[in-house]
């Protein structure tokens, strides 16, 4: 039996999809200001690393915020419905 501390935090979970969703441009902005000083400095060094677009890293991190909200709404239907695929998908 789940109790509601489980419940609160697949909601935060839940809640953590929506939000990197929703600020996924700020955060592959971020991102990617900080691995273009990682490719300066390995490329000093002789290592060609790969560099990906702006518009890459944020569809890039809009996806994940996608794929964690789903990943959450099955695991909520899991918990609340136990006798259903999913739960036996997620090992309930």
């Amino acid at each position: 039996m789940h109790t509601m501390t489980d419940m609160i935090f697949e909601l935060l979970r839940l809640l953590l999809g929506f939000a990197i969703a929703a600020f996924h441009r700020p955060i592959a902005d971020w991102v990617m200001e900080h691995e273009r000083v990682l490719v300066v400095a390995l490329s000093q060094r002789g290592i060609q690393a790969p560099v990906l677009s702006a518009e890459g890293a944020r569809n890039v991190y809009f996806g994940l915020g996608i794929f964690i909200i789903l990943l959450e709404m099955a695991r909520i239907w899991g918990i609340t419905h136990p006798l259903t695929f999913w739960a036996l998908f997620l090992g309930r």
